[in-house]
């Protein structure tokens, strides 16, 4: 499949801006693939909307170690710096978070999170070991429950901010 995108029409809309999104989350996990080219044109496309996007108001002091989910503007930032996740990543995050001390199998979590059940199990594994990667393993998380699932760690710091 090939898309094509005019980028001399100005800004972004919000659907034009949701399909980059979700174009970028397919190459960067692997699914898609982009050819040199169009590696230039997805930058021109992040360029246009780091343009639009309104100036990122100054951060509250964070704790060290913590994370923090800003719900408004679906990123996630640790320790200041902000991380990249996949739209699963950040989902998957956002409801163990929302749902602390709770134990979820893998079929709860694909139900819940991916929103269906007939997928490979073992997919929810890869997402929670790719948002370990990304946190770092100095951050603890998300608790594997041994012959269940999984669940918000303990001693996890997250912080959700629905106002950004």
């Amino acid at each position: 499949m090939t898309i094509t995108l005019d980028l001399g029409a100005g800004a972004l809309t919000p659907g034009l801006a949701r399909l980059v999104d979700l174009l970028d989350e397919l190459a960067t996990s692997g699914e898609g693939v982009l050819r040199p080219a169009e590696h230039q044109a997805a930058g021109a496309v992040h360029d246009l909307r780091r343009a639009d996007a309104p100036p990122e108001p100054p951060a509250e002091a964070e704790e060290p170690g913590a994370v923090r989910i800003l719900t408004g503007t679906r990123r996630v930032r640790h320790d200041g710096a902000e991380v990249t996740l996949t739209r699963i990543e950040y989902d998957l995050l956002l409801f163990l978070t929302e749902n602390p001390r709770r134990v979820f199998t893998r079929r709860q979590l694909l139900a819940n999170v991916w929103g269906y059940e007939h997928a490979v199990a073992r997919t929810v594994d890869v997402h929670v070991r790719r948002l370990r990667a990304k946190l770092g393993v100095d951050t603890p998380l998300v608790t594997t429950v041994y012959g269940i699932g999984y669940r918000l760690a303990d001693e996890a710091r997250i912080v959700v901010d629905r106002k950004r």
